[in-house]
């Protein structure tokens, strides 16, 4: 379990998040709990924490993980973008940290049997959380979704100057026979690429359309977009958040985020009035993203693309609105 779960930015996590005994944090991607582990040995496990993950095997593991933790700690599977039901379910009305890693779990990507790597056989599943929430496995949207759709979910989530050509490759192999594995999708999209950019390419010719397809899946940005707009009701005064995105489009949505909420007056910058009645609530406390350092990125390669921006809540009396 230690062996392939190398928590990312986890010193500046613990730095920006500044835990202290007594508080009440929430890992709302708790995976196979390296950063909460962190996070209550930081504090002599006198803290509470809450952890949410869809998928149900890294809950498991988590669990043994924390589990020296004792009553200290509660694990609820659960999307992070409905933390808001579990906490009132539990009746947390507050939080003082929250840690939220989007990428995709060491448990998954090593996993065969869970579609999400190009490098192994099995299904193409991609769901974060299985079978368990109902949502349609990644070989349905491949075989089901027009050709138009496919090309605009590999451009964007994938941001893949090739997303017309794998998106035709795919079209029309599917009404030959429906694709139904990831070995046979990596070989699709491989054979699209120009041999120039196959024999140039710095990896793999199929990492952008599977992290495209399994954004597409889970709904990932939508997921976030989700958290972000809510998150801030829940953090105490002096509480901090910390998001660790691993791509171009969940770093902007953090920095939007962060920034619409840090802002005074959101008007129109032409209106000489303002009338929207918006206070900051919160201070960015990392003014560019912190990203791992050599040192990190030798010691686990998949930290490469982390970004971590962090905010801290502010209080009634800090928050001013209106026009400067």
């Amino acid at each position: 379990m230690d062996a392939r779960h190398v928590p990312v930015l986890l010193a500046k996590t613990l730095e920006y998040l500044r835990v202290v005994p007594g508080e009440r944090v929430l890992d709302a991607t708790v995976g196979l709990g390296g950063h909460s582990e962190a996070i209550l040995e930081s504090v002599g496990g006198e803290a509470e924490l809450l952890g949410l993950d869809r998928d149900e095997a890294a809950l498991d593991i988590a669990g043994k993980r924390l589990a020296r933790f004792g009553d200290r700690v509660r694990l609820v599977q659960s999307r992070y973008s409905r933390f808001a039901e579990v906490f009132e379910e539990l009746g947390v009305e507050a939080v003082d940290a929250v840690i939220l890693d989007a990428g995709v779990s060491s448990l998954q990507l090593d996993d065969p049997a869970r579609g999400f790597s190009f490098l192994a056989d099995g299904d193409l599943d991609m769901r974060m959380g299985g079978a368990t929430e109902g949502e349609a496995p990644a070989a349905t949207l491949l075989n089901k979704a027009p050709y138009q759709r496919l090309r605009e979910i590999i451009r964007d989530y994938g941001e893949d100057p090739q997303a017309g050509r794998i998106a035709r490759a795919i079209v029309a192999a599917r009404e030959k026979r429906p694709i139904t594995r990831t070995l046979e999708l990596a070989a699709l999209v491989e054979a699209a690429y120009p041999a120039k950019w196959r024999a140039t390419a710095r990896q793999h010719p199929a990492t952008r359309t599977f992290q495209a397809i399994r954004m597409a899946v889970n709904a990932e940005l939508m997921e976030l977009e989700a958290f972000l707009e809510r998150i801030p009701d829940y953090l105490r005064p002096g509480g901090r958040v910390a998001v660790i995105a691993f791509h171009s489009l969940e770093d902007r949505l953090v920095k939007r985020a962060f920034r619409r909420e840090a802002a005074g007056c959101v008007c129109p910058r032409e209106q000489m009035l303002c009338v929207c009645g918006h206070t900051p609530r919160l201070r960015i406390l990392t003014k560019k993203p912190v990203t791992p350092d050599e040192a990190e990125v030798a010691e686990n390669p998949r930290s490469r693309s982390a970004k971590l921006r962090a905010a801290m809540r502010l209080g009634p009396d800090e928050a001013q609105g209106g026009r400067p």
